[in-house]
This record gives structure tokens, sequence and C-alpha cells, in this order.
């Protein structure tokens, strides 16, 4: 062979060489360094603990619409992943690449999920709201809020267990223990009461517990953020003289049905320490999970020398406030009068 030949093979092997090598080089850089991710915006990957690699891929492909996955299927089988699939949510970036993806799953590298705590009647509601928003199920939540030995643990009781929960929203991960967002709600709590509340607290002569306690007895009787401070200063007055509160939230709790609209004189029989006209002083915990504002309604109670309240009768939700016993009755009749007009004109359309 002579040597333009020889030369010719030469060249000829080296063009074959560097195509070779650029095209495997141009397909990793496709599968790995692109961005296939066909998303406008950040979308988030929700990873259970029954999920596997299969299913975390499905979810993949559901939510950030790629344009191919091997890069992501062969990342994924090089470094194991179905053996060490962590839960949580993740984030999935227009601007990610298959390799970005699998680094933030592979080491657990989640998105935290804003979680509101409500302002709920029941333990049970807040399971549930609570399940709604992480991975947690409902029932996990609910056994440690009703074990006795772990309320106890924490220096409640069954009754006054309502009161560690503060509503607001926190930043946790999805994935949260039902263990660890106990926890998390006693450092809350904790962070909630402060120096400046805990002062006004003693001055009231009040554990937290006690004002998160009237707390949700205001809230029962008012919706209207104006009036909270005036009831709160209302039920204050009572406690001070030894006059029973006589809160017909109370006795509807104590009954047990809170579609009752009407408190009736046989509600008032009812035995049980809930039954704040029969028993003076608070009742043995709160009777729902009261709000930041009305707990903060409690602790910046309005001074005046009110002992009886009625509710107005334009059913706007506001009150008549008096210290007058008589003034009271007065009202009284004045919304008596207004529930009987009512409750006559609706029959008047039924019939």
């Amino acid at each position: 062979m002579g040597k333009t030949n020889k030369r010719q093979v030469l060249f000829a092997t080296i063009a074959l060489v560097l195509l070779v090598t650029g095209g495997i080089g141009g397909g990793l850089y496709y599968m790995f360094f692109t961005h296939p991710y066909q998303v406008a915006e950040t979308t988030y990957l929700f990873i259970d603990r029954d999920d596997n690699q299969d299913s975390v891929m499905t979810k993949i492909a559901k939510e950030g619409k790629p344009t191919h996955t091997k890069g992501l299927f062969l990342l994924m089988k090089r470094g194991k992943y179905a053996n060490r699939i962590h839960t949580g949510k993740y984030a999935i970036k227009p601007t990610d690449t298959h390799r970005t993806i699998y680094q933030r799953l592979s080491i657990g590298n989640q998105t935290p999920v804003k979680l509101v705590i409500g302002s709920v009647s029941t333990l049970q509601k807040l399971a549930r709201n609570v399940s709604h928003q992480l991975m947690i199920d409902s029932v996990e939540i609910a056994q440690l809020m009703f074990d006795k030995k772990f309320v106890d643990s924490l220096s409640y009781t069954p009754e006054t267990f309502p009161s560690l929960f503060i509503p607001n929203t926190y930043e946790v991960f999805w994935n949260i223990s039902a263990e660890k967002f106990m926890q998390r709600m006693v450092r809350e709590h904790k962070a909630f009461w402060n120096d400046n509340r805990m002062k006004k607290a003693n001055e009231l002569g009040m554990s937290p517990v006690e004002v998160s306690t009237l707390a949700s007895i205001v809230e029962g009787e008012t919706a209207l953020a104006s009036d909270k401070p005036i009831v709160a200063g209302l039920y204050i007055n009572r406690l001070r003289i030894g006059m029973p509160l006589q809160a017909c939230p109370t006795v509807i709790f104590a009954v047990g049905d809170p579609t009752i609209q009407r408190v009736l004189f046989k509600h008032l029989e009812i035995d049980s320490p809930y039954n704040t006209y029969k028993h003076k002083g608070l009742p043995p915990g709160p009777i729902s999970i009261p709000s930041i504002q009305g707990i903060d309604a409690v602790l910046n109670y309005s001074h005046h020398n009110y002992l009886f309240m009625c509710a107005k009768e334009d059913f706007s939700g506001g009150h008549y406030f008096t210290a007058s016993s008589a003034q009271h009755a007065a009202n009284a009749r004045k919304y008596q009068k207004a529930i009987g007009e009512f409750l006559a004109r609706k029959r008047a359309k039924g019939n």
C-alpha cells in the first residue's frame, strides 16, 4: 500500500473515531445535560411510602412531561435508586436536567410545604386537616393525640391538650412523621408564649392553658374581632367576682351537639364540668382550638364593668353589653321578639 493510501486510511480512521466519539458525546449530553422537562414553571412531585422506582418514574412523566427519560433511568439504575427511595415533596423546574433531578431525589433534597393549622372545633378535625396537607395518615396523628401516656409526657391532660396547638402557617417537610409533627407543635407553642404573652397571662393570674380555654369560649360567643376583647373582659369580670360564666358555647360542648342553635333550659340541666351555668370558674380545658386573635383578645382584654351581654336583634353578630341586669333583661326581650318574628315569617313562607 502506498504512502498516499496509508495516509487516507489513517485520516479516515481518525475521522471515524471522532465521529463515533462525537456521536457518543452528543448522545450522553442529550441524555444527561439537556433540559427535557416541559413545564412553564416549577411543579412538584410527591413521593409516598408505597412508591417504587417505576411509580416514581410514572409520576415524573406526569408532572414534568419530559421529552425523554432514558438518561434518568440509567442514573437510577447505576445509583441503585430503587433501594433508597426518599419520600417527600420534590421540585421539578424548567431548567432541570435528568442529572439535577436524580441528585435531588437520591439525597432527599425536598421542598418544604406550607402547613396551615386552623382554628377548628375538635382534635379529630385537626388530625384530618393535617393529614390532608401532609403524608401522615389522620389515624397516626389521632393515635398520639388520644394516647394518655403521650399526652401526659407533654404535661397535658386529655382536656387541656387542645391548647398545645397554635393556629398558624408553618413550613414543614411533607413526609414529616406524626411524632416529629408533635415535637414541632411543642416548639411552636413555646415560641408563641414568649415573655410578653407570659407577662400578660401572669397579670391575669392565668396559665397559657387557662387563657386558651377562655379564648375558646370567647370565640364561641362571637366572630367579630371588635367584640372579642370586650367579651373577654366581661368573662374576666365574672371570674373575679365569683359569678358563673354562664357561657352557652360551653353548654353546647357539654351536650356534644354542635348543631344546637339555641340553648334551652333542658340543656342547662346537663351534669358536666363544662356546664358553666352549674359550675363556677373555667371548664377543664378549651372547647375548641382558639385562634391567635382569640388568645390575644384575652391577653389584651377590654377593661370595663360589663357583666352581661345579649345578641343584637338585627342578627349582625354584634352584642349589647351592660353592667345592669335590668338593662340586660330589656335587651334580651328585644332579641327574643326578633327571634319570634323571624320564626313566624319562616313558618308563613313554609305554608
